[in-house]
């Protein structure tokens, strides 16, 4: 069995004494973290625990392979989930630190947080006590209100994307699908996993209509606390149903809740798990009038010192052990030689033909690389204390506004019932630029849908 906290000191005990100094004047890049190992995958992204050499400080390192993204027509995601998580930071949710790139790859280092997924501990026979599950209704309670203040819905809340630290308390991450929504306007597109996905979503997908908001978060973070606290969910609802099936569904089922839970923690479920948008709970305000959370100390929450219900065993990480042995083995551009690899491609670039063998393909990649935004938060937060002022957004690097475990993007184990809706593409704005104009629908900005 892997033991998590021996390789950690091992690691310690390995490391140089001296730490290399990076130029402050240098973008973060790839060569700035040890790749220590990897921790889970998703669509197409992966995820690896990295240590960044000169503070010696753990990370997870999301990266996504240029080319795929294009193909698979995700570099819009990418950038929005950049967008949104460089203007955001939350004790509950997984913070970005720095996005950066390369020939290859587009990478972001996000907060690391050893607890492992809801799901994965659902999948592992995890019986969650009340309590347990109480706080992690608190603390998502928190997050989901400060990003309905900063104008996001999140449209992807499910155990998947509920990580644990080390002391058993719950973050959100995954903000692939995520949209920001200002000025009354509402969302319309598809977008979400469906067994979590609110019933206004698939009515405005069928019918129209003025579309959703915030709401929906509510209705989703109901869904995966019954899942949490029960084993299955409220609905039976899987990838296959139509949409209008699941229309039908909502009209004519009722939720069955378990007759040993407490009368007050059945009505906030009820409360959270509303048809109608406008009778649900969707609010800090709202959740803090339910009897079932009355005695809950909101600043102890915020501040972490109300004690976890379930902490994660510290001597083991919490994943899929064969998320290493896959990057390791079958692999074809293995993380841990990409340092090699870009040198013999820089090399065998400068002796052909500038002609790419896909103009297409290279026209694209060239508009990723111009409009990828680069970030550094430790830049950030280090200019208030040098009396310099404080720039909104980061290092810039024009571009537009992806993920899960570990960070953002591993899916710890998801069942294809719990693959994320595909959202339908926004339409391209017209570009100036020729190569725009070229990958437009690659790189377009995408509004609020």
């Amino acid at each position: 069995m892997f033991h998590w906290g021996k390789w950690k000191k091992r690691m310690g005990a390995n490391s140089s004494s001296k730490r290399p100094v990076f130029d402050e004047k240098e973008d973060v890049n790839f060569d700035h973290f040890q790749i220590l190992r990897a921790i889970g995958k998703g669509s197409f992204g992966k995820v690896c625990i990295v240590q960044k050499r000169d503070t010696e400080k753990m990370y997870a390192m999301k990266y996504m392979n240029k080319q795929q993204c294009i193909e698979r027509d995700e570099v819009r995601n990418v950038f929005r989930e950049l967008e949104i998580l460089q203007e955001i930071e939350h004790v509950f949710l997984v913070n970005l630190w720095y996005s950066f790139q390369d020939e290859e790859d587009m990478f972001m280092v996000v907060d690391l947080l050893l607890g492992g997924d809801l799901r994965y501990h659902l999948q592992q026979s995890v019986q969650f006590s009340e309590d347990a599950v109480k706080l992690y209704l608190c603390e998502m309670t928190l997050a989901l209100d400060y990003l309905q203040n900063q104008h996001i819905i999140h449209r992807d809340v499910k155990p998947d994307n509920i990580l644990l630290d080390e002391q058993g308390h719950a973050h959100l991450t995954d903000f692939n699908i995520a949209t920001i929504i200002k000025d009354g306007e509402r969302a319309t597109a598809l977008a979400g996993t469906k067994p979590y996905m609110a019933p206004e979503i698939f009515q405005s997908f069928v019918s129209g209509g003025t579309g959703y908001a915030y709401e929906v978060d509510w209705w989703s973070l109901g869904v995966t606390i019954f899942e949490v606290l029960r084993g299955w969910r409220p609905y039976d609802i899987h990838a296959s149903n139509s949409v209008e099936s699941l229309m039908q569904l909502f009209s004519t089922v009722s939720v069955q809740y378990s007759p040993a839970w407490p009368k007050d923690l059945v009505s906030l479920l009820r409360k959270l798990l509303t048809v109608n948008p406008e009778h649900r709970f969707s609010s800090l305000s709202d959740m803090q009038t339910s009897p079932y959370l009355a005695d809950f100390n909101w600043d102890a929450v915020y501040e972490k010192k109300m004690e976890a219900g379930f902490v994660p065993n510290k001597g083991r990480l919490h994943c899929d052990p064969t998320f290493e042995l896959e990057e390791m083995i079958l692999e074809s551009r293995p993380l841990h030689k990409k340092k090699k690899r870009l040198a013999k491609n820089r090399s065998r670039d400068n002796s052909k033909d500038s002609q790419s063998e896909n103009d297409y393909l290279q026209e694209c990649l060239d508009v990723v690389q111009q409009e990828f935004m680069i970030f550094n938060r430790e830049k950030l937060k280090r200019r208030p204390e040098e009396g310099q002022p404080e720039e909104a957004g980061g290092d810039d690097a024009s571009g537009d506004g992806d993920g899960e475990a570990g960070d953002g993007e591993a899916e710890g184990g998801a069942t294809d019932d719990d693959a994320p809706e595909p959202e339908p593409d926004p339409e391209p704005e017209p570009e100036s630029s020729s190569k725009r104009s070229m990958c437009g629908s690659v790189c377009s900005s995408p509004g609020s849908c």
